[in-house]
């Protein structure tokens, strides 16, 4: 099969590495990568990696993620999340407006302390290692951005947020955090990641879906293309006589000529007509002349070079 991305629909009890395995047994392939790890009890959009596309897969960590939280009011736990240990309860006393500004103050650039509970590593291993064995270590925060939050709808001691986040971003830290700022203290009672960058759930597949579609031999229907990843890059065909050069990977020189540029409005008034006016640094998705995607190229002093590399004979 060719490679590409499969929009997954994460069900609650498998984890990514259940989803990736389960893929390999499916498809029989072994170049499988997910793009963003979830807990085993949330549930929402994965993207998979296929083939060639795995090397996509670092790329796709940085794009902004959205999610439906539930966050219970006046519980701690030690996971920050209702799998956890419960360590108190607390009586909810807050007021809905209370809720609202406190929600609303956690909009923006922020530091964030992962849980103990999370697969980021110290000393090699991760944390959720050490929280196994009830070993608290010092964590160093992250740099996180909250793009919006807001709340859906509340039922106390129950409120329903949408989050649009940055990469390695918790949600149940975030949950956590707001409940402390309460002074009731919060737990999460459920997730699903709705978004991650253009994959959305509205077209995600369950796994029985994507077995199904196998089974019929209609993988093809279901499967996104690499360059998908790239649509907001501006866009260059080669000439028929860069095949071979561009099949091999190779450089593209200043004064190579018949490149056709296929970006319009936004795209193209950053360098006009002409690849060859754009700044030193922009990136162009890069195609052979039958269409074929080649991969990412630069643009240097020399003229374009290979950042990532896609290509892949066709069957």
């Amino acid at each position: 099969m060719r490679s590409g991305i499969l929009n997954v629909y994460k069900e609650p009890g498998f984890t990514s590495f259940d989803v990736v395995a389960k893929l390999r047994g499916i498809l029989h392939i072994r170049k499988i990568g997910h793009t963003g790890t979830l807990d085993p009890a949330a549930r929402g959009v994965l993207p998979v990696c296929i083939g060639r596309a795995t090397k996509a897969v670092n790329l796709m960590a940085n794009w902004t993620k959205t999610y439906i939280a539930d966050m219970q009011l006046g519980i701690r736990t030690d996971s920050q999340d209702m799998t956890g240990q419960i360590l108190e309860r607390n009586p909810v006393s807050v007021s809905e407006d209370e809720i609202q500004r406190e929600v609303a103050s956690f909009f923006g650039p922020q530091d964030q302390i992962p849980p103990m509970y999370s697969a980021r590593k110290v000393g090699g291993k991760r944390l959720y290692h050490y929280a196994r064995q009830g070993i608290e270590l010092e964590r160093r925060a992250s740099h996180i951005v909250i793009y919006d939050i807001q709340i859906l709808s509340m039922e106390l001691p129950h409120v329903i947020m949408e989050v649009t986040c940055s990469k390695g971003t918790y949600i149940r830290t975030l949950c956590s955090d707001i409940g402390d700022a309460l002074g009731c203290g919060a737990s999460m009672a459920a997730l699903e990641r709705i978004r991650v960058g253009d994959f959305d759930s509205k077209n995600a597949l369950r796994l029985d879906q994507i077995q199904e579609a196998a089974a019929a031999g209609r993988l093809e229907d279901i499967l996104y293309p690499v360059d998908a990843v790239f649509a907001d890059l501006p866009a260059l065909k080669l000439p028929e006589g860069l095949t071979k050069a561009g099949k091999n990977g190779a450089p593209i020189a200043e004064k190579t000529e018949g490149i056709t540029c296929l970006y319009e409005g936004e795209k193209q008034s950053r360098t006009g007509s002409d690849w060859r006016k754009a700044g030193l640094g922009l990136a162009f998705r890069v195609y052979l002349s039958d269409g074929v995607f080649l991969g990412i190229y630069v643009r240097c002093e020399e003229g374009l070079r290979l950042k990532n590399f896609f290509y892949e004979e066709r069957l």
